[in-house]
């Protein structure tokens, strides 16, 4: 690396380890050492609202397992680390066409890089986008940014989204229109790589703030496809914080899929806004991590709005899943429909906790959470907690949740025919899986996806071909 490269103390420098409650003061003294230099290098519309996160986060610390919606994940210590941050925004090299390549067949996306937190310019789709559709940076395009960002994501709320706010400097901003309608998949492609190079003899810490905004406006539809890769072997911790708008009558697919490592911490945080007759389909799927808390805020705010918030997890070793959800119907007509299955295997460990709010009016809702889970081994654990809170009396709303295991009279079955046992309980698995895969509408990914998922419960690291980044 050339030496005008070479990260500074203050750049990525080890955060002061301490015990306890320091895992927030450790933060608190971090930004204000290197609040200028975060300043210097974001967007005014990302520093308009930096210091009032910042106060938040002095306020609230880390939230703890005392705090409800965080109580089967200890966040404090996930920050505990000493992770290094690229607060000086100097380049990291990557090719992300050497390090990405997706061989799902007959998938067209307009594809995206976003590296760390950064989004990527110097590899665009040749494809022009409709009139008026923006898919970029953060920094820029700042009237649109200014009237979006910040408004669904409280940082007086929550520590971790206080925490990305005040830290994140760059971010991924999609924009559809009025009437637009974005033909194609938007594919982006989450990259974490190492600002310093990685020693043989020791394994880096490095943290990443990243921010995705996206605002479909009335009558417009697009698809997003997220992917997490990892490319070096480091520990990473990430925190994301999504905001989507979709305004009335418009369609937003919300696709995302975690493939990373052992070694990777993965806080996500999303916040959704639904407008009248609008639609939003959210689907998560993990087939590899390390730990995982995903967060889903979802507002139905107008009449006729509905959702489908789908997740799967597979998870096997030491890993750790854990998903909550929190849907509101504030206005009438609405539906929501929730499914979110697990596979636990080893000794991993599952969380899901899903709470659906009725307020009053929000007549004529329907509203269905289902939470199905196997756990194949005596060491693996699974928590769930589905929950309806209801202050309308015309509804139509239920929640359901199941921990199991494996059938034994179809394993028998199975076993009659001359399968193994232990393909046998494969296919079980993949059967039981299925059924949120199908619920992806882009046929090639949801092809891809059945294969990836037979793989992985086959013990394989389910790579595509040619990609470096698993590897």
């Amino acid at each position: 690396m050339n030496k005008d490269n070479i990260p500074n103390k203050s750049l990525t420098a080890p955060l002061p380890h301490r015990e306890g409650p320091g895992e927030s003061l450790q933060y608190i003294e971090l930004y204000e050492q290197a609040r200028q230099m975060i300043f210097g290098h974001s967007s005014d519309v990302m520093n308009a609202v930096r210091d009032e996160a910042f106060s938040d986060f002095k306020r609230l610390g880390f939230p703890t397992k005392k705090v409800e919606r965080y109580k089967y994940t200890d966040i404090p210590s996930l920050f505990a680390p000493d992770y290094g941050l690229n607060l000086n925004r100097f380049e990291i090299p990557v090719d992300p066409y050497e390090a990405f390549r997706c061989d799902v067949p007959n998938l067209s996306t307009l594809l995206y890089f976003v590296v760390n937190d950064a989004f990527y310019q110097k590899a665009l789709p040749k494809v022009s986008l409709p009139d008026g559709v923006i898919i970029g940076s953060l920094r820029e395009n700042t009237d649109i940014v200014k009237a979006y960002y910040g408004r669904l994501a409280k940082t007086a709320d929550d520590g971790v989204t206080a925490l990305n706010t005040m830290l994140a400097q760059d971010g991924l901003l999609v924009y559809v229109p009025k009437n637009v309608v974005v033909g194609k998949a938007v594919q982006v492609i989450n990259i974490l790589k190492s600002p310093t190079p990685v020693s043989q003899h020791s394994t880096p810490s490095f943290m990443a703030n990243r921010r995705v905004l996206v605002i479909a406006e009335e009558c417009a539809e697009v698809k997003l496809l997220f992917c997490d890769h990892t490319a070096d072997d480091c520990n990473f911790l990430t925190t994301q914080v999504i905001e989507v708008f979709a305004g009335e009558n418009s369609k937003v697919d919300l696709f995302c899929m975690e493939e990373t490592h052992a070694k990777n911490v993965r806080i996500s945080n999303v916040y959704v806004r639904q407008d009248r007759n609008s639609s939003v389909k959210h689907n998560v799927l993990t087939l590899h991590n390390g730990i995982t808390r995903n967060k889903l805020d979802l507002i139905l705010a107008g009449d006729g709005a509905e959702c489908q918030c789908n997740g799967c997890v597979i998870a096997d070793k030491q890993q750790h899943v854990d998903n909550n959800t929190l849907i509101v119907h504030e206005a009438q007509h609405c539906t929501s429909n929730e499914l979110y299955k697990y596979v636990l295997d080893q000794h991993a460990t599952g969380a899901f906790a899903g709470r659906v709010y009725v307020a009053h009016g929000a007549q004529k809702t329907a509203s269905q959470m289902t939470n199905q889970n196997l756990t194949t081994t005596r060491e693996a654990r699974m928590f769930t907690q589905p929950m309806l809170e209801i202050y309308a009396d015309d509804v139509k709303c239920a929640h359901g949740s199941t921990v199991g295991q494996l059938n034994d009279a179809a394993l028998f079955y199975m076993r009659q025919r001359g399968i193994t046992e232990k393909e046998a309980r494969m296919l079980l698995q993949v059967a039981f899986i299925r059924e949120v895969i199908d619920m992806v509408e882009l046929v090639p990914l949801r092809d891809r996806l059945h294969y990836l998922v037979e793989q992985r419960f086959r013990g394989k690291l389910s790579k595509c071909e040619g990609c470096k980044l698993c590897k």
